[in-house]
């Protein structure tokens, strides 16, 4: 006999419309309320990175939920957030159209690294905060690619100055590891951890 999956409701602690089209791909029901927390954070190693900002993002959530008599038995408060980490370096979300294509250009030809750190909060107090990592190859780009790339907008609110489910697809290699990972939420880990947490 086969079990439909049951997923606690998920108060999704993000903006991004990329997490919640995960999510609802997996048949869970969501509740958005985008975290408004300050993003800076010192830590300069990207999984610590990630992982300390969805726990602030989850943690901000959870708090005003608890406060508003939202959080509920099979309820779980999910933030995350995403890097790409090239070598050593951070890149978050470009600032303009010249950070952008720095991004690109630095990355083209090469591989790099997408990280989200994820948090879930349910209902009692438990937590899991845990970070995906994928290796994501590039292939070359020239000047006119990247350019016209950047021109086109797809690359703004989006770490690392790409959407791989977009028209940057043509420049993709290969990806070794969660492909939903890059486009923005590890989704079958978060499943995992779901289970976990509130079975």
């Amino acid at each position: 006999m086969e079990h439909t999956i049951t997923l606690p409701h998920i108060i999704l602690a993000s903006a991004s419309p990329r997490r919640k089209d995960l999510l609802t791909q997996i048949g869970a029901a969501i509740t958005v309320m985008p975290a408004d927390v300050d993003e800076t954070i010192s830590e300069t190693d990207p999984e610590a990175f990630v992982k300390a900002l969805s726990y602030r993002k989850a943690q901000a959530v959870f708090s005003t939920c608890a406060k508003q008599g939202k959080m509920r038995e099979r309820t779980v408060v999910l933030g995350a957030d995403t890097v790409v980490a090239l070598e050593d370096a951070i890149l978050g979300k470009p600032e303009d159209e010249a950070d952008a294509i720095r991004m690109i250009t630095a990355m083209q030809g090469g591989h790099h690294h997408v990280l989200t750190g994820v948090t879930l909060i349910e209902g009692s107090g438990s937590m899991v905060t845990f970070a995906e990592t994928t290796e994501v190859h590039l292939y070359p780009m020239s000047p006119a690619e990247i350019e016209g790339y950047v021109a086109s907008g797809e690359a703004f609110g989006k770490a690392g100055a790409y959407g791989i489910q977009g028209p940057f697809a043509a420049f993709v290699k290969k990806v070794n590891g969660s492909y939903t990972n890059v486009v923005g939420l590890p989704v079958g880990r978060v499943y995992q951890e779901l289970k976990q947490l509130t079975h």
